[in-house]
């Protein structure tokens, strides 16, 4: 009840949801829970941007902004509000800076989104040429079978790179008539969360904090909100942050501004913050 009296979603602009690298947007299983159904009810209009598991931010970019238009067109609203996880956030800020889409998009949320590139996938590159392609080749006719239409994993895994990362930021800077913000999650220990401890161990090891894939130095970008962690000793893992668990992390009330109990309550704090911007 709290939830409902605290948080008004009604913003000016819809709502687009931009999913991270290996999955998709399902009706069957979708990637962010309950966070789309909770935004609704709340007052806001909620998308999806229905790009590839693994195609690269180019490919993907192409289909995040046709599907931009069509979503304009239809509304007859001009613009959405982006909001995006993971690899998601590289593919908007793209579509503002490269694919010119500055006049469509109010504003761009990343959550966790590698701005700086991972130090953690620097040293899986390291490894011979011959494995990676192999994995990739094996993920792509995965990905094809499911539904991908330009999956390139080989490719997606080397735009997460620190060097790649340092060029895309010179060649997609952000543009002034666009409000970014950016978000990190962590973990508290290796036992937060069982199916990401073994990548939080390495990420721990190369880059301090992190929430199983990437640290803070990866995920800093522009009016930058800090590392929200939950009230129990578990933190919040990479996959929390889309809601995979469909639960509350914990019962107890956060005890600080960087603290989430309901991963819900922080996508509504972010659709509240953007309506009182006027967006």
């Amino acid at each position: 009840m709290e939830t409902q009296i605290k948080y008004d979603c009604t913003l000016k602009y819809p709502i687009l949801l931009l999913h991270g690298m290996g999955y998709r947007d399902s009706k069957v299983f979708s990637y962010w829970g309950r966070i789309p159904g909770v935004l609704r009810k709340h007052g806001a209009e909620v998308y999806f941007g229905h790009q590839d598991a693994n195609a690269d931010i180019e490919k993907n970019s192409q289909m995040i902004a046709e599907r931009i238009r069509k979503l304009t067109s239809m509304t007859g609203v001009p613009k959405v509000n982006i909001i995006a996880h993971s690899k998601g956030g590289l593919e908007a800020r793209y579509l503002v800076s490269t694919l010119g889409m500055k006049d469509h998009i109010a504003s761009v949320t990343t959550v966790n989104t590698p701005h700086n590139g991972s130090y953690t996938i620097d040293r899986i590159l390291r490894l011979p040429r011959v494995i990676i392609r192999f994995i990739s080749i094996c993920t792509d006719l995965w990905m094809r079978i499911t539904g991908d239409r330009h999956c390139d994993t080989y490719k997606a895994l080397h735009q997460l790179s620190t060097a790649y990362a340092k060029q895309f930021n010179v060649n997609n800077p952000d543009c002034s008539d666009v409000f970014y913000q950016s978000f990190g999650f962590k973990m508290k220990s290796i036992s937060s969360d069982l199916v990401m401890s073994f990548p939080y161990l390495v990420v721990h090891h190369f880059d301090g904090d992190n929430d199983g894939l990437l640290s803070e130095r990866s995920v800093r970008w522009t009016n930058f909100h800090g590392m929200y962690t939950s009230p129990e000793r578990r933190g919040i893992s990479h996959v929390d942050q889309v809601d995979m668990r469909r639960k509350k992390f914990s019962s107890k009330p956060p005890s600080g501004d960087l603290e989430v109990s309901d991963i819900t309550d922080f996508y509504l704090k972010i659709a509240d913050d953007l309506r009182k911007r006027g967006l």
